[in-house]
């Protein structure tokens, strides 16, 4: 499916990102894995190898403007891109603090935006390439204590459609996927699971029904698909 192909993902050394990385991969791209944790990018890219499967990964912390910037610099062109990385922080607004605001959406927003305009200067997204926002169903919620969050994934929700209509004459798509719950380490820290779950009538999402939706945003087989924001949310939101 991705046959000489060279695909970015952020946030690549855990949960969706993870699943991304290796299912590119394993439709004969080249992945390139970017997260913070260099520990489990090389145990990643390894497992990759040993699988004769491309892949290579660039150490970038998403808190740093200088590791954005940078890590343009170090890649190659562009058939696809996945923004992934991100942060969580849960609090009611009267505690919100201006610092915490800033660090998210810095990881969440900026960061993103950054990057993707660095990439356009420096002519590194091919003709015809995807481009896909991981975003969150949080931004249409009201949920308590997601002020922060939710906003940052809206921002980036509304960065990808106006990013879409820039990219029309280049023939790069730009979609947004924004899933609901999904089984990762992040669930742990959730309070009242079982509340939530019961939201949900397909029951969580896994990190391959989230994949599975990028690996088609990705793909030719989504040509004719440009700024859309595609939920997928195990029924959360039938009526």
């Amino acid at each position: 499916m991705f046959e000489n192909k060279n695909i970015l993902i952020t946030g690549a050394s855990s949960g969706i990102g993870e699943k991304i990385a290796k299912d590119v991969s394993l439709n004969k791209g080249h992945a390139f894995l970017v997260a913070r944790n260099e520990k489990k990018l090389i145990k990643i890219t390894n497992e990759l190898k040993k699988n004769n499967l491309k892949s290579s990964y660039i150490l970038a912390d998403f808190k740093n403007t200088n590791d954005i910037i940078k890590l343009s610099d170090q890649l190659p062109n562009l058939s696809g891109i996945v923004i992934n990385a991100g942060v969580i922080d849960y609090a009611p607004v009267k505690f919100i603090s201006y610092d915490s605001m800033i660090e998210t959406f810095n990881v969440n927003f900026f960061s993103n935006v950054l990057l993707i305009k660095n990439l356009l200067k420096k002519n590194k997204i091919n003709k015809n390439a995807s481009i896909v926002f991981i975003g969150s169903i949080s931004s249409y919620l009201g949920t308590p204590a997601t002020s922060i969050y939710a906003s940052s994934k809206a921002a980036l929700t509304t960065f990808s459609k106006v990013l879409a209509s820039e990219l029309i004459p280049k023939k790069i798509r730009v979609n947004t996927v924004s899933p609901g719950l999904v089984n990762t380490d992040l669930i742990k820290n959730i309070s009242k699971v079982k509340d939530i779950f019961e939201k949900y009538p397909l029951g969580i999402g896994q990190v391959e029904d989230v994949s599975n939706q990028v690996m088609f945003l990705l793909s030719e087989k989504s040509k004719w698909i440009t700024g859309t924001n595609i939920k997928i949310d195990g029924g959360y939101f039938l009526e």
